[in-house]
């Protein structure tokens, strides 16, 4: 296997990681099999290089995680997860210097794993300069895992011995010193982890009750007690905010259309900035007194409204069931 090429230094203001592949210039390859849609990623590098905020990204884009597993039991692991009745589509697990002498046996172990048919095998390095390596430590005011006791410098020297090996097998190789967390989360999210389908963040709206407290899990909250209250209008109250007759009767208020028309413009806009940003999930809360009418109505219109605007969202009503 020809090994990555080591990454050129990031120029100043640069903004996109430097990656490098074994696949470049090789032959194209026959076409995959049936289940070639599965995914094992295995990640390694330095300490203090972006690991564990790759993980989460992943992880919330619905990978299947696993941190510093027993190189030994990579081989089962692959094997399981591909065998079971629902297989593990993508998953990623972390390899790093915690395995310690075990760590001279993952590349038998990965090539072994990677000759396994069917899916994808592949194996992520990521990287940085001594210089940001030590600021990141310094920073966070945490040990070297391999100089607790020791200078920083001498254990990322060791630390780069130990994982020469697996920076020569790796399929890609990822610079992370010109980066801060939300570039580099945002960069595996879209060239690394692709979305399956859907919306790449979870929106949902919840209508609720304010005489039943506040919904902790709120982002944003919206109050409507402003808007007329069907509970007080004949032939209303027993029923809700997703019955036709108390939509009618809300719609003839033009605050209500207003507000309904606000709200959707608001969240057009704001919804693709937390995207951006990697936010993996966002509650917008809508509540009137007793989260049964208004609050309800509001919450079903302005999803239908989003939803003809291509984004997906969908709807959840905490009080609708209480009396």
């Amino acid at each position: 296997m020809r090994s990555a090429s080591c990454p050129r230094p990031l120029r100043p203001g640069e903004t996109t990681p430097k990656l490098t592949s074994v696949s470049d210039g090789e032959a194209p390859r026959p076409a995959p099999a049936p289940d070639a849609d599965r995914e094992l990623i295995v990640i390694t590098g330095m300490s203090g290089s972006g690991k564990t905020l790759a993980l989460r990204a992943f992880e919330d884009r619905g990978y299947y995680c696993v941190d510093n597993l027993p190189v030994t039991l990579i081989p089962v692991f692959a094997e399981l997860s591909a065998g079971a009745r629902r297989p593990m589509r993508r998953a990623v697990l972390v390899v790093d210097v915690r395995e310690g002498d075990l760590l001279k046996d993952f590349p038998e172990i990965y090539a072994r794993v990677k000759s396994l048919p069917g899916g994808r095998t592949r194996l992520i390095f990521f990287d940085a300069d001594d210089d940001t390596l030590i600021r990141r430590f310094s920073e966070t005011r945490r040990p070297h895992p391999l100089a607790p006791h020791a200078s920083l410098e001498d254990g990322i020297a060791r630390e780069r011995e130990m994982l020469r090996p697996l920076r020569e097998l790796a399929d890609l190789t990822l610079d992370s010193s010109n980066f801060n967390v939300h570039q580099l989360r945002r960069y595996i999210q879209e060239h690394l982890a692709p979305l399956e389908g859907g919306s790449p963040m979870a929106v949902i709206l919840l209508s609720f009750g304010f005489k039943h407290g506040l919904p902790i899990e709120a982002d944003l909250v919206f109050d409507t007690r402003f808007l007329p209250n069907p509970f007080f209008v004949e032939g209303l109250r027993g029923r809700t905010g997703l019955d036709a007759e108390v939509v009618r009767y809300l719609d003839g208020s033009s605050e209500y259309g207003d507000l309904r028309r606000r709200l959707v413009d608001l969240l057009t806009f704001l919804i693709p900035q937390y995207i951006r940003e990697g936010k993996s999930y966002l509650t917008v809360a809508i509540g009137c007194t007793g989260g049964r009418h208004r609050s309800v109505a509001l919450a079903e219109g302005v999803a239908s409204d989003l939803g003809t605007r291509g984004l997906l969202v969908r709807t959840s009503h905490r009080d609708l069931e209480r009396e």
